[in-house]
């Protein structure tokens, strides 16, 4: 018997030595996984499974009939209140991930080819911030545009105010201000991220061939980042179609997003399955804005190239 075949049959034996779940690396990751996937589904799959099963219920103050029906579904469509409302909130969403990648993306950018050996103390003075309360910091922005604000005070000291606006607070433009200030590191650090793992020589070879440093950026800086500019929208996206604090103490009437709709079924009101349709009806809704986004990037890119 050859060498060759003597260590094929070796391996064999080995291999039919170890218990049959193990026999792959695949198995071994699927078992080191179960139980965090597990977690998951309990912890995240199971409360959407209630809320969605209370949609479809009607509930008479205190008492829930579990009947089949689609009436809270049909108000949360048909009802003009809360149409606007949701279209409010998914553009408000839009325009303040639109502006976190906007102005994270150069923050990014400078810190990952020109931060140099001091990287990780740009990073430390980003999330420095989030040390602080998420209530104070929409507070300060209060104070920031109020009308005795630190911005009207300003604007009348240089002269182009005569006296203090109220167009500052109270209103949309409030709203996606201090939600963009609020989410603007969670856009930096997923594109700070893509940007690190773009290989340095790819942009040597475009500038040997001629191109310059805009046409080096959009034909190969960009393009490689753009998982980390997609992984930024949706990271900013989701969560500020669900704020309702940020609404409530800078939006005003104007600033109503859907999640107060929500809360307010969900808290005064009382209605539990008219919250979880709305509730329903904004996951969907989302979602759907969300493949568009990435679609529309991915093609926008193509035409880029």
């Amino acid at each position: 018997m050859t060498a060759a075949a003597e260590d094929a049959r070796s391996l064999s034996a080995s291999v039919r030595a170890r218990p049959p779940l193990l026999q792959s690396e695949q198995a071994q990751g699927l078992a080191l996984i179960s139980p965090t996937f597990l977690y998951a589904l309990v912890l995240l799959l199971l409360p959407i499974a209630v809320v969605i099963a209370h949609s479809f219920w009607t509930q008479d103050y205190l008492t829930i009939d579990r009947s089949f029906t689609l009436a809270n579904y049909r108000e949360a469509l048909t009802d003009p209140m809360y149409r606007d409302l949701l279209a409010r909130s998914v553009s408000v969403s839009l325009a303040v991930s639109v502006a976190a990648v906007v102005l994270g993306y150069p923050a990014a950018y400078f810190i990952s080819f020109h931060g140099g050996r001091h990287k990780n103390l740009w990073l430390f003075i980003i999330m420095v911030p989030f040390w602080t309360s998420y209530l104070l910091r929409v507070m300060a922005w209060k104070v920031i545009l109020g009308y005795q604000g630190v911005l009207n005070t300003g604007l009348m000291g240089l002269g182009i105010l005569d006296e203090p606006s109220t167009a500052l607070l109270y209103n949309t433009s409030a709203v996606v201000i201090a939600l963009t200030h609020a989410w603007a590191a969670f856009a930096i650090l997923p594109i700070y991220v893509s940007l690190e793992k773009i290989d340095r020589s790819l942009l040597e070879a475009a500038r040997d061939l001629g191109d310059g440093p805009l046409q080096s950026f959009l034909r190969v800086t960009l393009p490689l980042s753009l998982p980390g500019v997609i992984a930024a929208l949706l990271i900013v996206m989701i969560p500020t179609v669900g704020d309702y604090i940020t609404p409530r103490l800078v939006g005003g009437t104007e600033g109503i997003m859907i999640a107060n709709a929500i809360q307010s079924q969900f808290g005064r009101s009382a209605n539990w399955p008219l919250g979880a349709a709305l509730s329903v009806t904004t996951m969907i809704v989302v979602s759907l804005t969300a493949c568009i986004v990435v679609l529309a990037i991915k093609a926008l890119a193509r035409v880029v190239r």
